[in-house]
């Protein structure tokens, strides 16, 4: 079995202190530390057992010409001037950003997979298995993970590297995504990492 692993809006204004979005991540939330040492931790050890990381990000033209504001998340997006491409809101983490080489997907709607070139990248890798984390949980994770189980991948959502507005939103979805993806966190996604031929 091959992987590849979907590392999902670690963005400046999804994560920073000084975001626009911050999603469950609040600047004094002691969840904040934990979630980005975790999503450290799983982008390294991918690395380090030769699993391709593919740094999926959302982002949109200046104007929002390119925004579909037909539901509330794309509305504030727009109205708050977040992600915008070209600024340091939609540019990756610091400590999350991909290296010189590793694929970067940019989408423009909820699911990540639609009209943006995530499905030819991962196909590219060869890989049958795919490791997701990011923010937020129950909108680009969980779009993500349910698309990549129809394409046929098998698919591991790495909860501790995961985020979202609510706890109880965080939970809900990773019980949903259960039924649809193994749910494990950090150590065991490396560990099967680890394992593979």
């Amino acid at each position: 079995m091959t992987a590849a692993l979907l590392a999902m809006h670690y963005q400046n204004d999804v994560l920073h202190v000084d975001g626009k979005v911050r999603v469950g991540v609040a600047a004094d939330d002691p969840a904040r530390p934990r979630l980005i040492a975790s999503a450290a931790r799983l982008i390294a050890g991918a690395r380090a057992n030769g699993v391709p990381v593919i740094f999926v990000r959302i982002a949109f033209a200046p104007g929002y010409a390119d925004c579909l504001r037909n539901c509330t998340l794309f509305r504030r997006v727009a109205e708050t001037g977040a992600v915008l491409d070209g600024k340091w809101g939609a540019e990756f983490y610091d400590e999350l950003a991909p290296l010189p080489g590793e694929a970067v997907i940019t989408h423009k709607r909820n699911n990540p997979f639609w009209a943006s070139g995530l499905e030819e990248a991962v196909r590219r890798t060869g890989a049958s298995r795919l490791y997701v984390a990011g923010i937020a949980t129950n909108h680009v994770v969980e779009h993500g993970a349910r698309h990549a189980s129809d394409l046929g991948f098998e698919v591991a959502v790495v909860a501790d590297a995961c985020s979202t507005a609510q706890a109880h939103l965080h939970a809900a979805s990773l019980e949903t995504l259960a039924m649809l993806a193994d749910v494990m966190n950090v150590d065991s996604a490396i560990a099967q990492m680890e394992a593979m031929p």
